[in-house]
């Protein structure tokens, strides 16, 4: 009877990550989230040419005025990012808490959020489209439920997007002031940004990186894909250490498939040249996939992308 409903919990668990996973492809509540520390503005809806409107925030530091010289960081899931009130799990990254606080303790440069909102169609804009062009045809299950728009999306944020804040913020534009942060498929695109913009993004931050594509409803063979990811990423990664790359992974959940596969990415980047001062993959050990795990842990990619050393 113990192993019996030993079994039954575990599959109890199992089944409530994968609710989990789908809900985080779902918009969360809707309501306006707070912050305790500086100024959050929704932006005036943009018009796309390439995706469907969706909203997006910009998180002010506390005494920031426009025209102050500052970075600018670009965040994937923009509604789970600041107010645990809001979301659909009641857990947030705490951006806000830990920006403030970095800032002030004069550990990064001063920075602004830009936080896009995901939509329900989230996993097919934070897809990297060409990837798909390195995958082994033989492998592949063909899938007619996976609709490729990642290159739309970032699209949406290089050409309509990152015009808005630049004349209305008037941040530092260049590419060694404009950063990527995102988790699981926000990873993903994330990493795939930085290959396909490199003259617009100097660092992405890459957490908890969906590189397994396990327990998605696109019957991909995730072996497949993961060989074709790590083909693309050999051929389009920009030229070593002229960018600041970080990734990292926790052991549960999800995760937990997660450390071979970044293993054997961290193999492909480190023989293209990459140092540790330009690339950094960390592991936590006991953490599964979700946004108060990430928030534990960001102070490190923040530190690693803004830190003023």
């Amino acid at each position: 009877m113990a192993k019996k409903t030993n079994s039954w919990l575990a599959a109890g668990v199992v089944l409530l990550i994968i609710a989990g996973f789908i809900w985080f492809m779902r918009p969360p509540k809707n309501i306006d989230p707070t912050v305790s520390h500086g100024t959050l503005e929704r932006i005036p809806t943009i018009e796309s040419q390439f995706l469907p409107p969706r909203d997006v925030s910009v998180w002010l530091p506390d005494g920031y005025k426009i025209g102050d010289s500052c970075d600018v960081l670009y965040m994937h899931d923009g509604q789970m990012l600041f107010d645990a009130a809001t979301t659909w799990n009641n857990q947030e990254w705490r951006v806000d808490e830990m920006m403030d606080t970095l800032i002030k303790d004069g550990k990064i440069h001063p920075c602004i959020v830009v936080a896009i909102n995901n939509t329900r169609d989230r996993l097919n804009e934070y897809y990297p489209d060409k990837t798909w062009k390195y995958l082994d045809d033989n492998k592949l299950k063909k899938t007619d439920t996976l609709k490729l728009k990642g290159d739309a999306y970032l699209k949406f944020i290089v050409e309509e997007l990152k015009p808005y804040i630049d004349e209305h913020y008037k941040p530092l534009t260049s590419r060694e002031h404009t950063f990527m942060m995102g988790s699981s498929m926000g990873g993903l695109i994330s990493l795939y940004a930085l290959c396909e913009y490199p003259q617009v993004f100097g660092g992405v931050a890459c957490l908890s990186s969906h590189l397994s594509m396990a327990h998605l409803p696109n019957g991909l063979d995730n072996e497949a894909w993961a060989t074709g990811f790590r083909d693309y990423v050999r051929q389009q990664l920009p030229e070593a250490n002229g960018s600041l790359i970080y990734m990292d992974h926790g052991t549960k959940d999800f995760d937990a498939d997660y450390g071979p596969y970044q293993v054997a990415l961290d193999s492909v980047i480190t023989a293209l040249g990459w140092d540790t001062s330009h690339y950094q993959s960390l592991v936590f050990n006991g953490v599964g996939h979700n946004e108060n795990s990430w928030a534990k842990r960001l102070d490190k990619p923040l530190i690693f992308l803004l830190g003023k050393e």
